[in-house]
């Protein structure tokens, strides 16, 4: 077993790296002999033929081949993971909003502890809450990339290709394919995740803000080789079209000792979003908060995003400050890490979400609108908050639990019935 964590900076750039002396083959990705007798893999998260900026795939040189497994069968287990096309209940215009979900009464771990809140043919949004690490088990999702947002707990990834180290206000980004397994360094934790089934994140284009802003490429860290050499079963779970399936190993499935390429995981510490914002009058619309983007077929009109709402200063003159009434077409689901939003001024509380689906009138509750339209507008600080939002072109699809479970604020659509009506003069 080989020490870690360590990471390189950079997002999407190609890395090198071996945690043995001499096992990353130099000058061909495949020799006829790899050193040590490792087994070359490349690991291809495009198509072969993909433009070659947007090309992802890394060369794998791992202690046994990934492909030494029995049959996978089908996961007995009960789970209320779900996937496109979320389909077991009919879509619905009302505005959604949910209490946090609460940690589990029997050991779970982060697997068994997914539960999925909506969807479409694009994303799935889920929720994770877990009290036990995965013990000798290993998991990977086959339908696409997984975006991981920890609210409560610190998580531990151990991927194949290194180890990630995340706490609430950071985030962790897994492509499709990649096995890792969840350790839980506080013994519990919980969160939301984003299962992105379109074309890879990315760092939005900056348009007119120019070369600096929101995200930095830097500020997103891989892992460096980190590998076990373990022979003792270990369980491996794959989601395959919607589907848990299982098949035992006799050995860690985290062997590689060495990796170069420009497909793997990586961290995101949400600190560093450099915020841009007004000065003048109104302020941006929320895509100015984009962290990463999934592209749709549509320019501009994305697939999936994910946004987040910061400490910030907020300085705009003349003008309402908090989110203004709107409908659009994008489909929101929006979650809470700490502190609170400020267009809600109640029941929306970390660990929660809601759901505004496209075209659906929303903005800020009763009390946050009299607050705004009364406050002296002074330089003000929004401060020891981080909300976000996974944002998609499509409808986003509650599933049958999102509907039935007693964590659905029953009372949401009240908080926008405290409004008179506005007096014009005669």
């Amino acid at each position: 077993m080989s020490d870690g964590p360590r990471y390189f900076p950079g997002f999407g750039n190609h890395v090198s790296t071996e945690a043995v002396a001499g096992a990353l083959p130099v000058g061909r990705n495949s020799p006829q002999r790899v050193p040590f007798g490792l087994y070359a893999e490349q690991l291809s998260g495009t198509a072969f033929t993909a433009p070659r900026a947007e090309n992802r795939r890394s060369w794998l040189y791992r202690i046994r081949p990934a492909a030494n497994h029995p049959p996978f069968r089908p996961y007995a287990a009960a789970s209320l993971l779900r996937s496109a096309p979320f389909d077991e209940a009919p879509p619905t215009p009302n505005r959604l909003r949910w209490d946090p979900l609460p940690l589990p009464g029997e050991p779970t771990d982060f697997i068994d502890g997914l539960i999925s809140i909506a969807g479409n043919v694009g994303a799935g949004v889920h929720l994770y809450a877990a009290n036990r690490s995965m013990e000798r088990r290993a998991f990977y999702n086959a339908d696409g990339e997984l975006l991981i947002v920890p609210q409560q707990g610190r998580l531990r990834i151990v991927t194949e290709l290194g180890l990630i180290e995340i706490e609430p206000l950071q985030i962790a980004l897994i492509p499709r394919g990649v096995r890792f397994r969840v350790d839980l360094p506080d013994g519990a934790a919980s969160g939301y995740v984003c299962e992105n089934y379109g074309p890879a994140f990315r760092l939005p284009d900056l348009g007119p803000i120019g070369a600096n802003g929101l995200a930095n490429v830097r500020d997103f860290e891989t892992p460096a080789a980190w590998f076990e050499d373990v022979d003792a079963p270990t369980e491996l779970i794959q989601k395959f079209q919607g589907t848990l399936w299982t098949t035992t190993l006799d050995h860690s499935p985290f062997d590689v000792v060495a990796w170069h390429g420009n497909l793997a995981p990586s961290r995101y510490d949400l600190r560093r979003f450099n915020t841009v914002n007004t000065v003048s009058f109104d302020h941006p619309d929320p895509s100015i908060f984009t962290v990463l983007t999934s592209p749709g077929d549509m320019p501009g009109t994305a697939n999936c995003d994910f946004v987040i709402f910061p400490p910030r200063w907020i300085v705009a003159e003349g003008t309402f400050r908090p989110p203004w009434f709107h409908r659009n077409v994008m489909s929101e689901y929006m979650g809470l890490i700490e502190g609170s939003y400020d267009a809600k001024a109640g029941g929306f509380a970390p660990g929660g979400g809601s759901l505004h689906n496209q075209m659906s009138g929303h903005g800020p509750d009763q009390a946050s609108y009299d607050a705004a339209i009364a406050a002296e507008l002074k330089p003000h600080r929004i401060d020891k908050t981080m909300a976000f939002m996974f944002e998609s072109r499509s409808v986003l699809r509650p599933t049958r639990f999102a509907l039935e479970t007693p964590l659905m604020q029953l009372d949401y659509d009240d908080v926008w019935t405290g409004f008179t009506k506005a007096e014009l003069p005669k």
